[in-house]
């Protein structure tokens, strides 16, 4: 592993996403869309913390499918895996876009909660300092394992129908312990919330390091 391979292979997924904005274009339009057909179905209904917290990571977990799956896909369509391979270290191709992943996955939830939270102006924050680090695991999970699966799927022939159907089992348990932290958070009154921080950093931390052990395997087969 080299860091300035690494930040070369960050790099290179930066300036190709400036250039063709796919990503952010279609997970910015599809925030915007959802949340607007959520404040038109909810007028007037105030959604208790337990339900915004679910909606929130409802549209983060369909955010993270609409772009995040392009990460090892676009090198297939475009035909560039191979010299990506012969370049550099699996490793630094890993890390790379582990970390385009994990910055593209910030900007995108803050981008979502904080418009939801912009359509939704009752609603508020207890912990913000918790909250805010509940928003860094999440990203953190779901880079990690769309990541790793994108890889997985790149050469599949039905690369966008398995990306989800993969990626929801994986994801579970950081969906569960994410709804629980935000409720945590937004009201103060929900026992447990170290504890789901707890289990977000181990679960982040594993999702990763499984991830990094296993891509060699798939990104060479």
């Amino acid at each position: 592993m080299n860091i300035k391979k690494i930040n070369a292979v960050f790099k290179k997924e930066l300036k190709s996403e400036l250039k063709t904005r796919y990503a952010v274009s279609a997970i910015l339009l599809f925030i915007f869309t959802t949340i607007i057909m959520i404040a038109f179905s909810t007028a007037g209904i105030k959604l208790e913390t337990a339900t915004a917290s679910g909606v929130i990571w409802i549209i983060m977990f369909f955010s993270a499918m609409t772009g995040l799956a392009k990460s090892f896909i676009s090198e297939e369509e475009r035909g560039t895996g191979f010299l990506l391979q012969i370049s550099t270290d699996s490793a630094s191709v890993f890390f790379g876009k582990l970390l385009f992943n994990i910055l593209l996955s910030i900007f995108l939830n803050a981008f979502a909660i904080a418009l939801f939270f912009l359509f939704n102006d009752y609603l508020s924050v207890a912990f913000f300092g918790q909250f805010m680090l509940s928003l860094l695991l999440a990203s953190v999970g779901l880079a990690g394992a769309t990541t790793i699966i994108s890889a997985l799927i790149a050469k599949g022939n039905s690369k966008n129908a398995l990306f989800p159907v993969l990626a929801f089992p994986i994801l579970v348990p950081l969906i569960l312990l994410g709804i629980e932290s935000f409720r945590y958070t937004m009201d103060g009154g929900v026992s447990g919330g170290d504890g789901n921080f707890r289990l977000m950093t181990a679960y982040s931390g594993l999702i990763v390091s499984v991830s990094y052990l296993l891509f060699d395997f798939v990104w060479k087969e």
